[in-house]
């Protein structure tokens, strides 16, 4: 059985019902809005958004229970960031998405971005509609971060010269900031206002920073799994190996390693010399380490719960994060 399939297993039911609400939630008078809603639903990914919601409120509720605003907030979560995608691919001028054509590519950009105000506005509505102004207020504080995140990234990116601080804090904003808020929002929907909020914000925060770190070191692998090699190096993006080696080399050798990510990033053999050049100085290792650290800080989280189905399948979500080959 596959990890993802295992780690659904005790929520499965709240998942195929999730499914159903999910549809009736995107629904709209216009006939080409649905149309395309429907092409987005079907080509939906892994699910590791409302899986964490349904795990997370199921472990910590009192008895095992899930209830509406679980549902409402999944959806919500996942209306959202599948607005934040549809509005992605325009900004990056993508044409793929998961595989399929993205929206922008079959549908032009105009009409792309008009779907992700119209996704944007419906989880907004959904909650405002039942009073879930806490489960609202999570997920409004996670969308200003992935845009301040990816902002700061633009601008840190010209200049080549993020330290590892400011590294964390991207990709705490851009990555990390979306799991911690599923998974304080599964806390809220069953337990509102109680400590279990804050500690499950924090570990779904550790998670989602070990996750990014995996993302980076998937770019020095010698396999073309979920990405191709040296492709955040061609596009300049300064992620974690990179920045350790930066830090930690001669003047002579960080000059040659600033000079080919800024001027011979498209050049596949200098390309292939940095990767190397990366993995001799130890980037690699050091990147394992911190993303291990990551793991390690949200498995301690997780030990204070009574042993359920629900806290082992996010023991196994906490290492099929590390361990996942794309």
């Amino acid at each position: 059985m596959k990890p993802i399939e295992k780690i659904k297993q005790p929520i499965a039911h709240e998942m195929e019902l999730f499914e159903k609400k999910f549809h009736l939630f995107m629904s709209s008078r216009v006939a080409l809005l649905n149309r395309i809603t429907h092409y987005v639903v079907n080509r939906k990914g892994k699910q590791m958004r409302p899986m964490f919601v349904f795990l997370v409120a199921k472990m910590i509720s009192n008895n095992n229970e899930v209830n509406d605003r679980t549902y409402r907030g999944a959806s919500v979560i996942e209306l959202i960031h599948t607005a934040t995608l549809v509005h992605d691919d325009v900004v990056d001028d993508s044409n793929r998405r998961r595989g399929f054509f993205s929206i922008n590519a079959l549908w032009k950009n105009k009409i792309a971005v008009l779907v992700g105000d119209f996704l944007l506005s419906k989880g907004l509505l959904l909650s405002i509609d039942n009073d879930d102004f806490d489960l609202l207020k999570i997920i409004s504080v996670a969308v200003r971060e992935m845009s301040e995140g990816e902002l700061l990234q633009i601008e840190k990116a010209r200049r080549l010269d993020i330290t590892e601080e400011v590294y964390y804090e991207i990709i705490r904003q851009k990555t990390a900031t979306l799991i911690a808020a599923c998974c304080s929002l599964g806390a809220a929907a069953v337990k509102p206002a109680s400590k279990d909020v804050e500690k499950m914000r924090k570990f779904g925060e550790l998670i989602g920073m070990a996750f990014q770190i995996k993302d980076d070191l998937f770019d020095y692998g010698e396999e073309k799994i979920g990405k191709p090699t040296g492709i955040d190096i061609k596009e300049q993006k300064m992620t974690l190996p990179l920045i350790y080696v930066l830090n930690n080399c001669d003047a002579k050798e960080k000059s040659w390693l600033i000079n080919s990510v800024k001027n011979h990033n498209k050049n596949s053999k200098r390309v292939k010399e940095v990767i190397t050049f990366v993995k001799e100085k130890g980037g690699l290792d050091y990147a394992v380490k911190k993303m291990k650290a990551y793991q390690q800080e949200a498995s301690e989280i997780l030990q204070k719960y009574p042993d359920s189905p629900y806290k082992e399948s996010l023991v196994t979500m906490i290492n099929y994060v590390i361990d996942r080959k794309k």
